[in-house]
């Protein structure tokens, strides 16, 4: 039985959906077809369309996989990359570690 996850945000769906958006776009310049995109990729066409779509259901594997036969994995290394906020908070000395919190409480 799969399993349930619970609903995405609609910022997260419109994300998903340009994501899906672009990786049919860079099949399509490569002048790739389902049938072969989805061999390539090691999924059934179903699931591929799925990832085209921009489905939140679908594994990051999946989509890691579609992005991996297209020769664009290294754009994964992109995720979290820029982090402006961890930064930020990093530079306030804001964020909670072991070190920190055993430190306060001897003081």
């Amino acid at each position: 039985m799969p399993r349930k996850t619970a609903p995405l945000p609609p910022t997260l769906e419109d994300i998903l959906k340009t994501l899906g958006e672009n990786i049919k776009l860079a099949r399509l310049r490569r002048k790739i077809t389902t049938v072969m995109q989805a061999e390539r990729a090691g999924m059934n066409r179903v699931t591929l369309r799925k990832v085209e779509n921009g489905d939140g259901g679908v594994t990051l594997g999946a989509y890691a996989s579609v992005l991996f036969s297209l020769g664009l994995e290294k754009d994964l290394l992109l995720i979290g990359q820029d982090d402006p906020l961890g930064r930020k908070l990093q530079d306030a000395d804001l964020t909670h570690t072991k070190e920190r919190v055993a430190k306060r409480k001897k003081l």
